[in-house]
């Protein structure tokens, strides 16, 4: 648990820069189909920087920011200030220091995979008010569909410290059932993406806790196969890393 807590901790720049939002249909799914008003009160954890807290703050939610990691926290906190219904919690899933039934939503924006499953569960189920609900969202990277995306996954599968194994973890069925217990999850996709010249497809590959930073013996030959994969794949200056959002959602 601490080391996943520190992993984004020297990313912070890059993830603020260079990781992509969520649709705002995330916003229109939930209103339909959960009953979310501007009334519902989040608990976004694992909330990093604030990418999804956002989405909900702009549509006049109260939003508990709970959030592990001091330097995620501060940047949220930063990026968010404006918002006067964000309140940042140092928390983490499995404690996040909320009262109990004093939240309509718990999200999880591309944090699921850190959790301790069980105590989260537990701990979800605690600060939920009754008909509460959890929505685990997730900007999952396509990794074939085009030359550049297949290209992109060969250079994370060469040069990731541990890329295989953090990226096996990622909200798939096989932790997602689970999780919500025998009254399931629905799903629902949309569309996502982000067109990037050299130097924001630099950042959002260094946003990665699981590839080289400098000084890492690896990190110069990483940036030469990138530098030479934007001139083989790129078009008029620009790549296009596409995504599909899934979003999970259910009561426990």
């Amino acid at each position: 648990m601490p080391e996943n807590v520190e992993r984004f901790s020297t990313r912070v720049e890059n993830y603020v820069k260079y990781r992509p939002g969520y649709p705002a249909a995330v916003l229109g799914l939930l209103r339909a189909e959960c009953g979310l008003t501007a009334a519902s009160v989040v608990a976004d954890v694992g909330s990093g920087t604030g990418i999804l807290a956002e989405l909900f703050l702009r549509n006049g939610n109260r939003v508990y920011g709970v959030e592990p990691n001091r330097e995620m926290r501060e940047a949220g906190e930063r990026l968010l200030t404006d918002y006067a219904n964000f309140v940042s919690v140092e928390g983490r899933a499995e404690a996040t220091t909320l009262p109990d039934a004093s939240v309509d939503f718990v999200t999880a924006g591309q944090a699921m995979h850190w959790f301790e499953p069980d105590a989260a569960r537990r701990e979800f189920a605690r600060v939920l008010r009754p008909g509460g609900w959890i929505v685990v969202v997730w900007n999952e990277r396509l990794t074939e569909g085009t030359p550049f995306l297949e290209e992109y996954e060969r250079l994370l599968l060469t040069y990731g410290t541990d890329y295989r194994e953090v990226s096996h973890k990622y909200a798939e069925q096989s932790l997602i059932e689970p999780f919500f217990g025998a009254g399931g999850a629905r799903l629902k996709t949309f569309e996502n993406r982000q067109v990037f010249d050299f130097d924001g497809l630099r950042g959002r590959l260094l946003s990665a806790s699981y590839v080289p930073e400098p000084g890492h013996p690896n990190f110069p030959a990483m940036m030469r196969e990138l530098e030479a994969l934007f001139r083989r794949r790129g078009q008029a200056g620009q790549v296009f890393v596409e995504y599909e959002t899934k979003v999970y959602y259910g009561r426990i």
